[in-house]
Parts: structure tokens; sequence; C-alpha cells
């Protein structure tokens, strides 16, 4: 069976220095000290900033290892959108420019989701267009607000108008939550509690699901109704909200159509970073199959924990194939797509 990853992280070490001082990266970079000091906590490996660097044979031996056919690379959180606009559009296209030589290198074993420079939402527009059209990527990822900033303000409107005119997806990745709320929500403990309890641990799932429900109720797809929106880690909790949310806001949204009716027509979840069958089992209640797409999480996850959740999922063998390869391929129309070609 054809295995498919679509959440695949990577940086570069402009990006990387560019956010060296953010609270996310700090938090990463202690806990992958305390790993290689021999500490135990959460499952961050001991070698995630070379990782995450590393765009050839060592992370194609790691998918090697787990049966892992393609990688979906797409940029870390964070990326350029706490970044001052120039920086932000600068790194973006030398982050794409970076990738396409990656999948140029191994075209059968990347495909790339553009990096956008998502402070200046007219410079986003043109990168995802050149990124799409000059490139050969198959969508882009943002991660999560703008300084504060959520994707229903209409500023940012034009890129999911390109991303529709374009004919790929969007992914929603999450980002700690506006600071504002870290500070009513997520202190009070810890430092490292702190960072877990705002990030992986709690707050930018719930966070990334309420961007979610914003964009909807904004009129997004109303708007833009042939969008696509992929959202990480089994829906970031909204599978199993989103009865609710249809049942107590349809009376007041003055949308076009119920809550629900644009989860499950414009959005698609992915497996990444969660291994358990109670969410899985949401996910698929929500969506049905044809909406989940296989994806580990790299390197933040273990390629070998997401494939042996893969291989014991509860499901037909068509089911299975659906979510590990070819929900994928439709929705990227990864076997139709060109080879990236690297800038000149």
């Amino acid at each position: 069976m054809k295995i498919i990853a679509v959440e695949e992280h990577f940086t570069t070490p402009a990006l990387r220095d560019a956010n060296a001082d953010h609270p996310l990266v700090l938090h990463l970079l202690d806990l992958e000290r305390k790993r290689i000091e021999g500490g135990s906590g959460p499952a961050v490996p001991p070698q995630l900033s070379r990782l995450l660097v590393e765009l050839g044979e060592q992370r194609i031996a790691d998918m090697d290892a787990a049966g892992i056919d393609v990688q979906v690379l797409s940029q870390t959180t964070p990326g350029p959108e706490t970044l001052r606009a120039s920086t932000a559009v600068r790194l973006a296209a030398e982050a794409n420019d970076a990738l396409a030589e990656a999948i140029a290198a191994h075209p059968d074993r990347f495909a790339g989701f553009a990096t956008l420079p998502t402070p200046d939402p007219a410079a986003a527009t043109k990168e995802l267009e050149r990124a799409v059209d000059n490139l050969g990527f198959v969508g882009a990822l943002t991660s999560g607000h703008v300084n504060g900033r959520y994707l229903d303000d209409r500023s940012f409107w034009p890129i999911f108008e390109a991303a529709e005119a374009l004919n790929v997806p969007l992914y929603l990745h999450p980002a700690l939550p506006p600071q504002a709320v870290m500070e009513a929500s997520y202190s009070g403990f810890s430092p490292a509690v702190n960072a877990a309890l705002a990030g992986g641990g709690w707050g930018w799932h719930i966070d990334t699901g309420l961007h979610v429900l914003r964009l909807i109720l904004a009129g997004v797809f109303d708007r833009f109704p042939r969008l696509g929106l992929i959202v990480g880690h089994m829906g970031e909790v909204l599978p199993s909200m989103v009865w609710r949310a249809n049942r107590i806001m349809n009376g007041v949204s003055g949308l076009d159509r119920p809550i629900q009716e644009y989860f499950t027509e414009n959005i698609y979840v992915t497996t990444s970073g969660i291994f358990d069958y109670a969410p899985f089992a949401a996910a698929m209640h929500a969506l049905g199959t044809d909406r989940i797409l296989f994806a580990v999480d790299y390197p933040y996850s273990r390629n070998e924990e997401a494939r042996a959740f893969l291989a014991g999922l509860p499901v037909s063998t068509p089911d299975k194939e659906k979510i590990a390869h070819a929900n994928a391929e439709r929705l990227l129309r990864l076997n139709e797509r060109r080879t990236a070609v690297p800038p000149r």
C-alpha cells in the first residue's frame, strides 16, 4: 500500500534564525537539550534541530524505515507569520526556492506546500501563485493568526481567492494563541508547563479549531465555495464539537448553509501527531473516510508510530487506501503535478 504523509515539516537556517527568540522555539530547544542530556519528557527527538533543516538522504532513510513513500513538506511553526513584513516576504521566497530544489532532487519522494509571507497579504498571494505556477507546489501551509489577526480578516481574502483559482488547498497549522490569551489562560505554572499547555498539549489545537469556525462564520466559504482547507491533528477538536456548534449557531450565523455543511464540504483533516482511535472515530463520524488524510508530523512525531497507527485502523481495506494515499492524490492532484522547478 502506498503511503503519502501530508504534514511533514522542515525549516531553513534563515527562518530558524529569524525566529530564534520565539517562545515556542525556545521551548523546543530546551526539550531537545534535555533529551540530549538523557532526561525524560515529551517525545522530542534529540536531533530535532538537525532533522528540520535536512531535506535529503537522512529524511528519506527515515521514510524508508517506516515504509512512507512520499512526504508533502511544509514550513514548521513558527514561520513568517510573526516577522516584519519585508523580512517575511524575503525569507518565505527563499524557503520556497530551497524546497523546490529538494523536490527536484527527489521528485518521487517529496512534494511541497508553499510558505506564505502572510504579514503582507498581497505578497503572500503573489508568492502562492509563484509557488504553484512556477515551482509546482500543491498548495500552501500557514500557521495560525498573524500577530493576533485571524485569517477571516478581509485583508487576507485575496489569498483564499488565489488558492481557489489555482485549485489548491490551504493547510491551516496551529500557532501559539495571541499574547492576551496566553496571559489569561496559559500562565501561572512553570515555563515548561505554560509552553506545553499553550502549545501542542492543548492551546494551539483549541485556537486552530476556533480559527476554522471564524473562517466559516465570516463567510469565507460562501465567497470561495470551492476552497479546500486542511486541518491537522484529527481536526483540532472540531469533529467532536461541530454538531454542537451547528446546533447553537445556525440560527444566528446569517450564513447561506448550516455550519456543519461547510465542515463536510470544505474541510479535510489529517492524522498528524495524534495516533489514538477515539479522535479518529470522531473525525470519521463527522467527515467520513473521503476527507481524512494520513500525516505523521515529522520530525516531531515518529514515522514508525504513525505507520503502525495507520496499519491498525479499524476500517476496510478500501477506506485505509483512501486515508493512506488516495485522498491526498485526489485533493493535491499529485498524479498531475509537475516536478518542482528550482529558480534559476
